[in-house]
């Protein structure tokens, strides 16, 4: 069992602008009614880069830059792990579509772009940072996969971790293969120890364990369609405040169980 320390969050998503919003919305899901996704832009990334990046990198660089505001952390102490399961799909379509021209015009940024950790090295610009950082994808489960691997870290090497799960609306000529779903992505600054703001966490995994559902039906198709709001619960009791016990799906028919300790 590892143990970790929440110290803030960030969040986005359809109806919910930040983690301020979803922090009603998600302790009392009847109070949720949906509606469009924010628009994203970052406040730190330079105005050349800032004219470079889809809107998958910004998804992910706002709910980031929001986790890092609220936290009582040192920017420049924290490492990031960020996780996504479609990756950057929008950058994905444009070089496809490229490729079918007679040309095959594919655009040098849109090509520098196409990788899968992107968003980590934009991240990096953005808060001028040369700590270490990782991206993991693990499909349906990325969202846990990255939960574990910022654990992981914190453990052995005893610095603070930024977790960012993101996934964003991809273009109708992929929805064949990804399924429909709308933009959305969560922040989480983790600490090895605890501060005077943070909620404790002890995770562990499990099996053959029944996995939390959301009670509002919009909110519940988010979490299934979307593998970033696979932690929907998570935040849910996060919002909630109290101490309880979580059951998150993870791969090859094992569970991520997550128990919320007092403050």
């Amino acid at each position: 069992m590892s143990s970790v320390h929440v110290d803030a969050l960030g969040l986005a998503g359809p109806g919910m602008a930040s983690w301020a919003d979803a922090v009603t919305m998600l302790a009392d899901e009847s109070s949720y009614r949906g509606g469009e996704s924010p628009p994203c832009m970052s406040k730190l990334l330079p105005a050349n880069e800032r004219r470079r990046v889809s809107s998958t990198v910004r998804l992910a660089l706002k709910v980031a830059e929001e986790a890092m505001a609220q936290s009582s952390l040192a920017i420049d102490d924290v490492c990031s792990v960020f996780a996504t399961r479609d990756g950057d799909t929008e950058i994905l379509d444009r070089i496809c579509v490229a490729l079918t021209q007679p040309e095959r015009p594919v655009s040098p940024t849109q090509f520098h772009n196409s990788v899968h950790n992107a968003a980590a090295g934009y991240w990096a610009i953005a808060a001028r940072s040369s700590m270490p950082s990782t991206t993991v994808s693990a499909y349906g489960a990325s969202f846990v996969a990255g939960l574990m691997e910022a654990c992981a870290q914190l453990q052995v090497e005893a610095r603070p971790v930024l977790l960012v799960a993101y996934d964003q609306a991809p273009p109708d000529p992929l929805v064949a293969c990804t399924g429909a779903y709308p933009p959305f992505a969560v922040a989480m600054v983790l600490s090895p120890d605890p501060t005077a703001q943070s909620t404790g966490l002890s995770i562990e995994t499990v099996n053959q364990q029944p996995v939390e559902a959301m009670a509002c039906r919009d909110l519940e198709w988010l979490r299934v369609s979307n593998p970033a709001a696979a932690g929907l619960p998570l935040l849910r009791a996060l919002a909630a405040g109290v101490p309880g016990r979580v059951v998150l799906p993870h791969v090859n028919g094992l569970q991520l169980a997550v128990k919320l300790d007092e403050k």
